[in-house]
């Protein structure tokens, strides 16, 4: 007799929440951001609940933020426009993951502003 562990995903908030933190060793490392939940998403989206629609959120996003901020490099030589842009993608770079953590933390999905969606 076959036994149904392998189907059953137990719920894991403190994953969840290490997921979007995550993203933050960009502004540590200098990389990571994307590389880590990356990982994480790929080993464990079979495991833990809601794991595969957070990861692809964070994916999405971090695929998004790294578009924007080389689109901004030359929109810097346009009036300055690029580094405007480039202060708005690190504001929300730095806060998103932290607004959505907490949010896994209450069991709440996520939800990134601007992300596009590439992963689906």
């Amino acid at each position: 007799m076959e036994s149904n562990y392998h189907t059953l995903k137990r719920r894991d908030n403190q994953l969840l929440v290490i997921t979007h933190l995550s993203q933050l060793l960009t502004y540590v490392t200098g990389f990571g951001g994307l590389i880590v939940p990356l990982i994480i998403w790929a080993t464990q989206k079979d495991r833990v609940s809601e794991l595969d629609e957070h990861g692809k959120s964070i994916l999405n996003f971090q695929i998004s933020i790294l578009i924007y901020s080389i689109i901004s490099i030359p929109l810097i030589l346009v009036f300055g426009l690029g580094i405007l842009t480039l202060i708005l993608v690190g504001i929300l770079a730095f806060v998103m993951p932290i607004i959505n953590a907490v949010k896994a933390s209450n069991g709440e999905r996520p939800s990134y502003p601007l992300s596009l969606n590439f992963i689906s």
